[in-house]
């Protein structure tokens, strides 16, 4: 499926968010499918839902009673790592779900000690280190700025942010960038924007190529070579509980899908194999 080796050098970013302040722009999509194709590839993934509406969960087959233990629950300290997680039908591929009760973390989470770095927290906690278990960690955020997503971005290394390829979209990336730069100067020097992935793309519209054209105008390399069309394939593969790349894996979305996993890792190792030993600067942007 694709000529990159699995193995990452050890200097990797390997904890990423996937975020938009702006709903609708492929966001969990782009989550599901995007750990898939590692996970094919042969990469070890864990997908960390925090979004309580718990679509990425639903896309990976996880039963609404089967939930909790979940994000919600490990997130506040009430849960261990192994307990939070799940195994999914992906080789290679295990989820941590979430359900409603992640919404009440953000007033749960205001009066606690160290509030932003929960997650973080727990994530390197003894026992739960996940960077040691899993090559990538991937963590499908709210479309909103409240504490839960601040979270994810304290805990990151880097952040992926999908693109729907329509003009108001342009917008959810200023929002975005200027989130991390602020989250970056307080809180966690080594986040950075890893790239923009352009999403739902209607290569017979000239409304979608002109906004394709002007964000690689403005964002350059930061902007993937790959795009990811609009596909009726990946629409319908949630409401049976699985990634496009198994629902359907001839179709243009998945073999979008599996270049894009390709683009990520080649990315990935040659911005880790160019940084100097010892290097602890974030990566430059453009590179994950």
């Amino acid at each position: 499926m694709t000529p990159f080796s699995s193995e990452l050098p050890s200097s990797a970013p390997r904890v990423f968010a996937i975020a938009n302040q702006k709903g609708g722009v492929g966001k969990t999509t782009t989550a599901i499918n995007l750990a898939t194709a590692l996970a094919a590839i042969g990469e070890k993934v864990l997908l960390v839902d925090l979004d309580p509406q718990g679509n990425a969960s639903t896309g990976l087959g996880v039963g609404r009673n089967d939930r909790s233990p979940g994000s919600y629950e490990f997130l506040l300290g009430l849960s261990p790592l192994d307990d939070s997680i799940r195994e999914t039908q992906i080789p290679g591929l295990s989820v941590m779900p979430a359900d409603q009760s992640l919404a009440g973390a953000e007033i749960e989470l205001i009066d606690m000690d160290r509030r932003e770095h929960r997650l973080a927290d727990a994530l390197t906690a003894p026992g739960n280190e996940a960077r040691g278990r899993w090559d990538t960690v991937l963590i499908d955020c709210p479309p909103s700025l409240g504490l839960v997503t601040l979270n994810a971005l304290v805990a990151v290394d880097a952040v992926l942010v999908p693109l729907q390829a329509e003009f108001l979209a342009l917008e959810g990336i200023g929002a975005i960038h200027n989130t991390v730069e602020r989250v970056r100067k307080s809180l966690n020097q080594r986040l950075h924007i890893a790239g923009v992935v352009l999403t739902m793309v209607d290569r017979r519209m000239t409304l979608s190529q002109q906004v394709v054209a002007d964000v690689r105008g403005h964002f350059g390399e930061l902007v993937f070579g790959t795009t990811i069309p609009r596909n009726v394939r990946i629409a319908e593969a949630p409401s049976h509980g699985l990634p496009v790349l198994i629902y359907d894996n001839a179709c243009a979305g998945s073999q979008a899908y599996i270049l894009l996993a390709s683009e990520f890792i080649h990315r990935r190792r040659t911005a880790a194999e160019a940084a100097p030993p010892g290097e602890a600067d974030p990566p430059a942007a453009g590179t994950p």
